[in-house]
């Protein structure tokens, strides 16, 4: 598939660039509080846009850090730096993130972890990958030895949907959970069985367009946090094995939804 050649190029040139200007950046901005913006997440959306339009010029383009959308039938989600404040604190737990949406169902996906040098990869009914091996969800059924990982919005201190309550709900029914700050991540782990599972709140089509084609095609399970179908625009998600989905289900508020 020539889409997947690009995009996997396009996003190792762009974890090249970001993990060599880690820990040197000149230029911080915020697009709210505590949402912040660097020069590199600028400069790798330019650098990945530049080579997917080469590529394919009439597919349109939904990126992060672009004001407006190239429309077309196709078109490419892309999220330069998914975790831009874990990079710019040097904390390295962050990735590059490419999908692929035609007619409005994502067939492609790509994330890149320059950090690990791991690139996780998924074509629809074709399998998920990392590094070319394939992947698949874990085994565990017992919510009590469940592993999981979350995250919080960026107005998380304004919001009454701050998901402090699922966190807590989950905290005592699970293993363990997670909060890294990359649901591009946090999605490939539970794809590959590092996580069993992953809930989150207030996301966009770039947090999630990619990594959740993977989890999918590693055999996972993705809804929405009420059980209905998950689509690239939906605010939040939960992903999982398949095994403990129903169980997460029951464990999250209703009034989330």
């Amino acid at each position: 598939m020539k889409e997947l050649i690009v995009a996997r190029d396009a996003a190792l040139l762009a974890g090249k660039l970001i993990k060599s200007r880690l820990g040197k950046l000149n230029k911080i901005r915020y697009k709210g509080a505590i949402n912040i913006v660097t020069e590199v997440d600028e400069k790798a959306e330019e650098l990945i846009v530049k080579k997917l339009s080469k590529a394919f010029p009439e597919y349109g383009i939904l990126a992060e850090e672009r004001p407006e959308e190239k429309k077309g039938d196709c078109k490419w989600i892309i999220d330069p730096i998914d975790g831009t404040t874990n990079f710019a604190h040097g904390f390295p737990f962050f990735a590059v993130s490419i999908a692929l949406e035609k007619q409005g169902e994502t067939v492609l996906g790509v994330v890149y972890d320059p950090m690990r040098d791991e690139l996780f990869t998924a074509c629809k009914t074709k399998g998920a990958f990392l590094n070319k091996k394939r992947i698949s969800v874990s085994q565990v059924k017992d919510m009590g030895k469940a592993f999981l990982a979350t995250g919080f919005a960026y107005n998380f201190k304004t919001t009454k949907q701050n998901n402090f309550n699922n966190f807590s709900n989950f905290m005592m029914a699970s293993m363990a959970v997670r909060r890294a700050g990359a649901a591009t991540l946090d999605l490939c782990y539970v794809a590959c069985g590092r996580f069993d599972g992953f809930w989150e709140l207030d996301l966009c089509p770039w947090d999630t367009a990619a990594a959740e084609l993977i989890v999918r095609e590693a055999g996972g399970k993705v809804s929405k946090i009420d059980g209905s179908k998950f689509s690239n625009y939906e605010k939040n998600i939960l992903a999982s094995n398949g095994l403990i989905q129903k169980k997460m289900l029951r464990i999250l508020a209703v009034k989330n939804k």
